[in-house]
């Protein structure tokens, strides 16, 4: 597969794009398109959110949502793992300090 972009044809919510993209990103493209297409008619289908520029900017909110959500998380999973590492650390530390001072 080459990285030259080539067109393709997208369907999201019933309506079809033509989107320039390489080869080696086709399958990622698509991927995108179907999950956007399914959180988009979620949104349709709740009966709250009319027009598809409406429902097109409910879903973007909903997603960027999602992924500042996910990225907070994503933190806090890091501090955490960090601290226990720290913690970890410490307690061999402290093991190979008592097991130096047993062998004196």
């Amino acid at each position: 597969m080459s990285n030259e972009n080539v067109p393709i044809t997208i369907k999201v919510l019933d309506k079809e794009f033509r989107i320039a993209c390489p080869e080696s990103e086709q399958a990622s493209l698509m991927a995108s398109a179907n999950y956007l297409s399914d959180k988009m008619r979620e949104v349709r289908d709740t009966g709250k959110v009319i027009g598809m520029d409406r429902i097109a900017v409910m879903t973007a909110l909903n997603l960027a949502h999602e992924l500042l959500q996910s990225k907070s998380e994503q933190a806090d999973f890091t501090d955490n793992f960090g601290h226990r590492l720290e913690l970890l650390q410490d307690k061999i530390d402290t093991a190979l300090n008592n097991s130096k001072q047993m062998e004196l």
